[in-house]
């Protein structure tokens, strides 16, 4: 399988490290009222979808960038990636 790296092009992916969902950028507030309730789901309660999914991804034999990879989970066709920074960026 090749992820298309934004900086260098396309790598095969034994470069690097899968870490799982790329919604686990987005950690709960510390500082709410449920925070340990939202923590537990954050840490232990993970989708498993079929389809399109946005997951992260380490350069750990590379450049040691963290990219989101879009991917289909049943082909594992690479539709896309970009770089953890961009994707932040973006979001603010």
């Amino acid at each position: 399988m090749l992820i298309p790296h934004p900086l260098l092009g396309l790598r095969d992916s034994q470069e690097f490290t899968y870490l799982g969902d790329a919604s686990l950028m987005q950690r709960p507030d510390p500082s709410l009222d449920n925070a340990e309730a939202a923590f537990c789901d954050y840490v232990f309660l993970r989708d498993n979808p079929a389809g399109v999914h946005r997951e992260l991804w380490f350069h750990e034999q590379g450049d040691r960038s963290w990219l989101v990879v879009t991917r289909d989970t049943i082909t594992h066709e690479i539709l896309g990636a970009e770089l953890v920074s961009d994707v932040k960026g973006a979001a603010k």
